[in-house]
């Protein structure tokens, strides 16, 4: 392989990677087996995989080689686009056809899906290669992907502490070098949570965009399907891939943004909640962030979110019904309550104990809480909210509470706590790394914006990834 060191390979962009394919200069074969060495050498410190699918991958590779390879002097036999030859990998909620997909539990240690994800499908015609599942908190049903079942996934730049979750193996992998991207799911957070721990991009996609059929749910009321990445253009190219355009959207790849060509963006900083509980060097790192968007010529104004308090005991109450009711259906719970893990069984418990008329007050609440957003931007001229996508940085395993200006918290309700809204909301959401702690941690700043207004996010988040150089950052803990 031509290319300055396995380092650089290893945290090469999407773009950087499809350019030397097409310059002869990299193979897909070389690029799958170098990562499929990486993977094996390096997931015993992390535990971000749960399934390798080398011959799978081998396969798609050298198809992908046979179909990029070009004559002298000739173009390409048939180039399916960016994603074509590039390794990926997909949280083990995701059904794939011959793969097994546990879905993190003991239940489905053996099934073994008859067809692909539509996300999946779409990602292989693209020509992407599919390294393997990514471990995951059970079920989908937690924030910190310490799974009783197959073991905790470690943070690339701690190991003592977690990835986040539940997309953790996902992020993780990226953070480690370990893939190019990756899809993940989000019901309240959890795409986003597990980005900003490991300091790569995360992005859930609004209502109506990512087809989530074939995966496992959590809530089907509050479940999104989205890329992480290591910055927003890759993020964007896979979202490309998997999601639906609209009319005029031929791409959600950021624009470089020009003097005279765009009026000065208009971000919201929320009055309330979002910034009521939050460790100090997020509070920190969040103002230099405000800062770093200032320098680039975006305006800011203070502006209230109604129904916030309200709408995050409804986003509970709601995803406990709908978890309890999928694993009854399911005929896993409570038959079979013993193979859960401790804390999803006493979540799913507690949507026993949700009643009809109880869910049906968070449903009507949420249809309220998604007005009041968006009268909330249009009214105040806002193109998007900013705020820290985590109230704190990465916990260590097992460390269930933190404390925050003296008191003490959960620390499942501090990770959910700001990025549940989005969901709530069914808009789009993207977590960018922002810097870090004097501990070496990452900080993730969060983009929220109007529906369907996934390219307006991609390019405030590309231009504030652009003017800070922290997305250059690696983890040291080979």
């Amino acid at each position: 392989m031509s290319f300055p060191s396995d380092e650089q390979l290893a945290y090469s962009t999407i773009s950087e990677i499809g350019k030397l394919f097409r310059a002869g200069k990299l193979s897909p074969v070389e690029l799958t087996q170098f990562l499929l060495r990486r993977i094996s050498q390096l997931n015993p410190k992390l535990n971000a995989y749960l399934a390798i699918s080398g011959e799978m991958a081998s396969r798609q590779a050298k198809a992908a080689e046979r179909a990029l390879t070009t004559a002298k002097g000739k173009r390409a036999r048939t180039d399916l686009g960016p994603l074509h030859g590039i390794p990926i990998s997909l949280k083990d909620n995701i059904y794939t056809k011959d793969i097994c997909t546990t879905g993190g539990s003991q239940i489905l240690r053996d099934f073994v899906p008859a067809a692909d994800a539509p996300v999946v499908a779409a990602l292989k015609n693209a020509g992407a290669v599919i390294l393997g599942k990514t471990n995951m908190h059970e079920f989908a049903y937690g924030t910190t992907s310490n799974n009783p079942h197959y073991g905790s996934v470690k943070n690339p730049w701690d190991l003592t502490r977690i990835a986040g979750g539940s997309s953790g193996g996902s992020a993780a992998a990226l953070a480690a070098g370990l893939c190019f991207g990756s899809i993940g799911t989000d019901t309240g957070g959890s795409i986003r949570i597990p980005a900003s721990l490991c300091g790569v991009v995360g992005v859930k996609p609004g209502l109506g965009r990512v087809n989530a059929d074939r995966v496992i749910p959590l809530s089907t009321t509050l479940d999104f399907v989205g890329p992480l990445a290591r910055t927003v253009d890759d993020s964007a190219l896979l979202l490309d891939v998997i999601a639906e355009h609209g009319k005029g959207e031929r791409t959600f790849r950021p624009v470089r943004k020009t003097a005279g060509r765009r009026r000065a963006t208009r971000l919201g900083i929320p009055k309330d909640f979002f910034l009521d509980v939050l460790s100090p060097e997020v509070r920190e790192a969040f103002e230099q962030s405000v800062d770093v968007l200032k320098k680039g010529g975006a305006k800011f104004k203070q502006v209230p979110v109604p129904l916030l308090q309200e709408a995050e005991d409804a986003g509970n109450q709601i995803a406990w019904a709908e978890a309890t009711l999928y694993h009854e259906d399911a005929g896993w719970y409570p038959r079979r309550a013993a193979e859960y893990g401790e804390d999803v069984r006493v979540r799913l418990e507690m949507g026993t104990k949700v009643s009809a008329v109880t869910y049906l007050r968070a449903l009507e609440l949420r249809e309220k809480f998604i007005a009041k957003f968006h009268e909330t931007l249009a009214s105040n001229h806002i193109d998007a909210l900013v705020a820290p996508t985590t109230p704190i940085t990465a916990t260590r395993i097992g460390e269930e509470s933190v404390a925050i200006d003296g008191k003490d918290h959960l620390t499942r309700w501090l990770l959910l706590r700001l990025n549940r809204p989005a969901n709530l909301a069914g808009v789009p959401a993207i977590s960018v790394p922002y810097g870090s702690t004097k501990e070496g941690l990452p900080v993730g700043l969060q983009f929220i914006g109007g529906v369907r207004q996934e390219v307006l996010l991609m390019e405030l988040a590309a231009d504030f990834e652009r003017a800070q150089s922290c997305i250059n950052r690696r983890p040291k803990f080979e």
